[in-house]
């Protein structure tokens, strides 16, 4: 799970990485605003049918034992397609997960990127180093693995935690490759969220290697409490409305009753087409909340597909589903890969739901990290994950154009999870918020993600609107630079094709600060041209945070 924010500087919200499904009559209604067409780049991904991908997938994975020889992997090695992404120029993208001797090899992803002649013009692996194990034989029993587990899931609080069992893995995320277990801790943090803490351990000294969270939190948006009143699509069976949204995905959003239930919840339906009030109550049959969480994920879908050509979280076509009202009076919201939902709680009271539009993108942004590059959330790749959350839903609010909730480069100011108007998070000038890196120093690696973050959403926004005071959309912003330098913005249109193509084609697991510089650079190269503006730009504004190649 990736909290929102750090729990020792405030409350707790959270935002992270990695389907639910007919439809009847379908009613309602369009998105506020809609991306103007463009001519598509060159470099950019193309739109591809579910039965392309699928066939482009089929193709890559026939052929994985002579892509696994042709960029030099070991005779124990073998390929697993997990995407496939095509650009307009037919050059394609294809990402692969690794086994060795038939275990998981966490840290060894690797992209093959291919001419539209076919030819391999390069490879992004997230490990340089070679995957060989003396042995396949594990010193330590899996019981003790997790322990060690369990162990780790009680020192940061968690509650009635247990194993779900330890598997077998190569562990090549850093260093020299281990023979390693993959322990999976359930339960519940100590804020009420859901745990699924992973913790990876040396199978031959029972040392501790890594851990992350598999539930990512956020804050959280008919009649609405905070996009004031918007269109939902919605389907009519019979005389019954329910939110659910055959045009995109089928997606759904259910009600809790302020249960931590691992399932579904209760479908919201109405025998009329109206959803909420406007304003936020504590009862657990409130509609407002649900009408904010449905207006989120269909802005998000609609992001991601005029503005990428992307198809849903997964590029499939198919939608998540939403659910609300989720515990008594908590403070949070969460994505979760496994099942494949956002979870939106109620708030102090119960009465100020997570459920804002930039939270919504947020959260489902990291359903899109787990499923592309899958960065390891911890370090620096954990802030890079954070900040790719923050700046696509930052990117859902300035598509939406809503007159209720207006673009801003400043995270969940809808909310007011600090109870003094403050947002949590500020693009422009991240140590605003008490905690956030400006810039990148050695010690960024040891910050809570959501503050090691802080370097990639400055760099975002110097790259999209540049350094010094300026005032958009009614809020005024003063960005400084690491080196004193002046930086001119190429517009947050193309900011953000760069870090989607650089995240889809560049990044990997264990992509670090570094990487992301070098991997936005390839995109820009790819898009634009390594001699264009932007490209140039993409270096001056990692300069400016203080990223060096």
């Amino acid at each position: 799970m990736s909290p929102l924010y750090a729990r020792h500087k405030r409350t707790t919200l959270a935002i992270a990485t990695a389907v639910a499904a007919g439809a009847l009559l379908t009613t309602g209604l369009t998105a506020n605003a809609s991306a103007a067409t463009k001519q598509p780049l060159a470099g950019a991904p193309t739109l591809l049918s579910n039965s392309a991908r699928a066939a482009l997938i089929h193709e890559a994975q026939a052929d994985v034992t002579e892509t696994a020889q042709q960029i030099g992997l070991g005779a124990k090695e073998k390929l697993i397609v997990k995407d496939v992404i095509k650009d307009v120029d037919g050059t394609v993208h294809t990402r692969y997960e690794r086994t060795y001797a038939g275990l998981p090899v966490l840290g060894g992803d690797v992209v093959v990127h291919t001419s539209k002649a076919g030819r391999t013009e390069g490879v992004t692996k997230a490990t340089k180093a070679t995957i060989k194990v003396a042995s396949l034989k594990p010193q330590l029993t899996a019981a003790k693995a997790e322990k060690t587990a369990l162990s780790a899931a009680r020192t940061l609080g968690s509650t009635k935690s247990a194993a779900d069992g330890a598997r077998k893995v190569i562990w090549a995320g850093s260093g020299t490759p281990v023979l390693a277990y993959e322990t999976v801790v359930g339960g519940f943090q100590d804020d009420g969220t859901p745990n699924k803490l992973h913790v990876i351990t040396d199978a031959a000294t029972g040392k501790k290697l890594f851990e992350y969270q598999g539930i990512e939190n956020a804050t959280g948006t008919g009649k609405t409490l905070y996009s004031g009143t918007v269109s939902l699509t919605t389907t009519l069976s019979g005389s019954t409305y329910s939110l659910t949204d055959a045009s995109r995905g089928g997606h759904k959003t259910y009600n809790l009753k302020h249960t931590t239930s691992s399932g579904t919840g209760t479908l919201f339906t109405n025998t009329t087409n109206t959803w909420g009030t406007g304003a936020a109550s504590s009862s657990t049959t409130d509609v407002t909340a649900a009408a904010d969480a449905a207006y989120g994920a269909q802005e998000t879908w609609d992001f991601y597909k005029d503005t990428f050509g992307r198809s849903g979280i997964k590029n499939d076509g198919v939608g998540a589903y939403s659910r609300v009202h989720y515990g008594s009076s908590y403070v949070n919201a969460f994505w979760d890969d496994d099942c494949f939902c956002m979870t939106y709680g109620d708030g102090s009271s119960n009465t100020h739901p997570l459920t804002s539009l930039d939270v919504a993108g947020h959260e489902m942004s990291h359903g899109v990290t787990a499923n592309t590059a899958g960065l390891n959330y911890s370090g620096e790749s954990g802030g890079l994950n954070e900040a790719t959350s923050d700046i696509f839903g930052t990117g859902v609010e300035f598509y939406a154009g809503n007159s209720s909730d207006v673009g801003d480069y400043l995270i969940g100011e809808k909310i007011d999870i600090n109870g003094d108007g403050t947002p949590l998070r500020y693009m422009d000038q991240p140590s605003k918020d008490g905690g956030s890196a400006n810039y990148w120093s050695s010690s960024v690696k040891n910050l809570d993600v959501h503050y090691s973050s802080g370097v990639a959403n400055h760099f975002f926004y110097l790259l999209s609107e540049g350094s010094g005071s300026k005032t958009i959309n009614g809020v005024s912003y003063n960005s400084p630079t690491y080196n004193s330098s002046t930086i001119t913005g190429i517009g947050r249109a193309k900011a953000l094709q760069i870090w989607y193509k650089a995240l889809t084609t560049y990044f990997t697991s264990t992509t670090n600060y570094s990487g992301a510089r070098a991997g936005t650079l390839s995109a820009a190269a790819a898009l634009y041209g390594s001699s264009s503006t932007e490209y140039a730009t993409v270096k001056a504004a990692w300069t400016a945070v203080n990223v060096a190649s």
